[in-house]
């Protein structure tokens, strides 16, 4: 049975270490980068592709890219987009050009949403929501997938280094819409390099490997243009409050939305899976199965950003002193706060649309 990755579907992935063995990804070290931000020191950005090439940028000041897309489908993010926008902004605090791309044409072609739709949602919610999660608007560049000729006309040449088999072995399935939106993703994620060729690096959840493994490709096929290889940064799956590996709408009693009515999100948050014991006297005794508890790796991975405050929290939890009411009680507290700034920087950074640095196309 081939291995695949559906960056289309909602299949969980079930162990990390097997994911980057059978798709041939780098470990990911934290040492790597100067001062890493809380989800890659914490183990959460879990492994990536040819990252040495941009930590040399960095170190060396050189120039380098990041760059990322909204799929503006839905008026909601999820904690894997927070986490993707966490290290597009610590890739651009460290010098790196960035651009964010609305990939309306691949909304159309894979998700039916018209152009015009998809604009009115990038603009209202999605890029707000960017902003709002820290990306800095001075230092982006902004862009329509359906204003770009250039990436069109390079997607129409990229399509023909590519075969219809190579397309199913890594996508699974091969109908027309996902070869138009898979093959305007390799041109998005090459467009920073058409004016000057420089390393680039793209972060996102693991699911959208295959469009990062299908672009190289591409470059190795078109050696003569000069093209960095992409690199790229894969975090974990935020997990669903029930213990799956990955919140997902199908499971609405287990998924938090970005921004969701906070009293809404406590309610899931207090009946998550705990690694609290069975009685009181059984956890005093032996401690939580911090293993085992959601709500600790939601605050792990999203909600105490200090790491003095997150290990004296752990301590208290695994040696029987903090009960699991009391961590939910402190979860909630925090997603309270999170959830009030969230939806604040949102209402103020529609504001700032108007200022926003959209690529002029001629």
């Amino acid at each position: 049975m081939k291995k695949v990755i559906d960056p289309w579907g909602s299949g969980l992935l079930e162990d990390y270490e097997k994911i980057i063995k059978d798709f041939g990804l780098e470990v990911f070290n934290p040492k790597l980068f100067p001062k890493p931000n809380r989800i890659m020191r914490r183990g959460v950005v879990f492994a990536g592709r040819d990252m040495e090439i941009i930590s040399d940028a960095i170190k060396k000041k050189k120039r380098f890219y990041v760059l990322s897309g909204i799929m503006p489908s839905y008026e909601k993010i999820h904690f894997g987009t927070k986490m993707v926008v966490e290290n597009i902004k610590y890739f651009q605090d460290n010098g790196a050009e960035t651009y964010i791309l609305v990939a309306d044409l691949e909304a159309a072609s894979t998700r039916g949403i018209s152009l015009e739709k998809a604009r009115k949602i990038a603009l209202d919610f999605h890029i707000p929501a960017y902003v709002a999660l820290g990306l800095d608007v001075k230092k982006t560049n902004f862009y329509f997938q359906s204003e770009n000729k250039e990436v069109m006309n390079n997607a129409y040449e990229f399509a023909k280094k590519i075969t219809l088999n190579e397309f199913k072995a890594i996508y699974g399935s091969a109908d027309p819409g996902k070869i138009m939106g898979a093959v305007t993703q390799v041109a998005d994620i090459l467009y920073p390099q058409f004016k000057e060729r420089m390393p680039g690096i793209i972060p996102v959840g693991v699911d959208q490997d295959p469009h990062i493994r299908l672009t190289r490709d591409v470059v190795k096929r078109v050696k003569e243009k000069k093209f960095f290889l992409p690199s790229s940064v894969y975090h974990k799956y935020t997990p669903s409050l029930d213990g799956s590996l990955k919140m997902s709408k199908s499971k609405p009693e287990s998924c938090i939305e970005l921004p969701e009515d906070i009293e809404n999100v406590k309610k899931k948050i207090m009946r998550a899976l705990s690694g609290g014991r069975d009685t009181l006297k059984e956890h005093r005794k032996l401690g939580a199965i911090i293993e085992k508890d959601m709500v600790f790796e939601l605050m792990k991975q999203h909600l105490v950003e200090d790491d003095r405050e997150l290990n004296k929290i752990y301590k208290a939890y695994k040696s029987g002193k903090m009960t699991s009411g009391e961590l939910k009680k402190i979860a909630c507290s925090k997603m309270e706060k999170f959830m009030n700034n969230l939806n604040k920087g949102i209402e103020k950074a529609r504001k700032q649309i108007s200022k926003l640095k959209f690529v002029k196309f001629k």
